[in-house]
């Protein structure tokens, strides 16, 4: 059968732009790419905690057999959200089947015909495809900008609420959380902070950045995601214990997806006991991304100020982006480049991100590519 022709356009476009996307299997480089910050996803001493954990469940099937409104339930999943509400300091949490699923299952289901949505313009795609899916009006903002965000509240109705991440995954750099939660107190809206990128990493203990800047008060949902520092899958929604009754009863992402194995709750489980442990593990992401940030303002007059693992150097020449990381990669440096449509035409850029394995000297080896800095 043949491809149709308008499609075959699409891919003919975006190999001609040079943005054409392929699968490439992961090889053994220094890891300056993935988002394993804390190195659970690699961590023996974890793996053999989660192998135990196992063997009590000798009988646990290998797959859920269904959505846990059916056969899909078991009473570790619950115990797991019972964990996650105590550790985010939440009344309640409920576990969708990855990040992206979270967001859709929230953002479909909560606003309602008549209702306001304010989302940051730099919100992941899954923020904004759950926001498609429902029949509120929504309205970007400008990134970061609580002056953007005043100028359209002219356009506020209904129940409102505003929709932001608390660390920027392609960014890197930080939401004003107090100062939009003292906004949105004094409207009456209702603020949601994805976490994807700030659990594990920020609070005392990894609960992040919202504990972190004692603002649980004063966010109504938040999206914690285990795929990133939790060096898992899966995520949850934690809020109250209302929000997860509505959610059970009217997120379509949650009540018809088959529910995640036994394995992968257990294997969230035993990490969540592994963070408060790992200050060191925190200390050192934040000071190697501070020192990679210093090497960057003095080889290149750029001061990122991101608080976190997330670092970009940007540059709309797509050519010279995949030729750099290209060195790089030969040069056993993992190091890879972002397009249009992940980020907006024109801020193409090369994204790193530190881990609790890199070292100073990695971080160095990085910057020795000449090339690399000539932007």
């Amino acid at each position: 059968m043949q491809f149709p022709h308008n499609l075959q356009q699409k891919l003919n476009n975006r190999q001609f732009q040079g943005t054409y996307r392929r699968l490439k299997t992961s090889q053994v480089k220094i890891d300056f790419c993935s988002n394993d910050y804390l190195g659970l996803a690699r961590s023996t001493a974890l793996k053999k905690l989660v192998a135990r954990e196992v063997e009590q469940f000798s009988d646990y099937l290998m797959g859920a057999t269904g959505s846990r409104l059916l056969s899909g339930n078991h009473p570790v999943y619950e115990l797991l959200e019972a964990q996650l509400a105590t550790f985010h300091q939440a009344e309640a949490a409920l576990l969708f089947n990855s990040g992206y699923v979270a967001n859709l299952g929230i953002f479909s289901a909560v606003p309602q015909r008549g209702d306001t949505i304010f989302y940051d313009e730099v919100s992941h795609a899954s923020i904004k495809e759950g926001i498609r899916l429902n029949l509120a009006k929504a309205y970007s903002f400008k990134h970061n900008s609580l002056e953007d965000l005043s100028r359209k509240w002219k356009h506020a109705a209904g129940n409102v609420y505003v929709a932001v991440e608390s660390i920027y995954s392609m960014d890197g750099d930080q939401a004003p959380l107090p100062e939009l939660a003292a906004f949105c107190e004094e409207q009456g809206a209702y603020l949601i902070v994805d976490e994807a990128h700030s659990n594990g990493l920020f609070g005392p203990n990894g609960e992040g950045l919202v504990v972190e800047q004692n603002l649980v008060n004063k966010v109504f949902a938040r999206i914690m995601t285990f795929g990133k520092a939790i060096g898992s899958h899966g995520a949850a929604v934690v809020g109250s214990t209302n929000l997860r009754e509505y959610l059970i009863n009217f997120s379509r992402p949650f009540i018809y997806s088959t529910a995640l194995p036994l394995h992968n709750i257990l294997a969230i489980k035993t990490a969540y006991s592994f963070l408060p442990s790992l200050q060191a593990e925190r200390q050192h992401v934040m000071q190697l991304s501070g020192y990679l940030n210093q090497k960057l303002e003095a080889a290149m007059g750029l001061f990122l100020k991101n608080p976190g693992p997330i670092n970009c150097i940007f540059s709309n020449d797509v050519a010279q982006l995949q030729k750099v990381s290209a060195q790089l990669q030969e040069a056993n440096v993992d190091v890879r480049p972002v397009f249009s449509p992940t980020v907006p035409a024109g801020k193409e850029r090369l994204r790193i991100i530190v881990h609790a394995y890199n070292s100073q000297e990695e971080v160095d080896l990085l910057l020795q590519h000449t090339e690399f800095l000539n932007f």
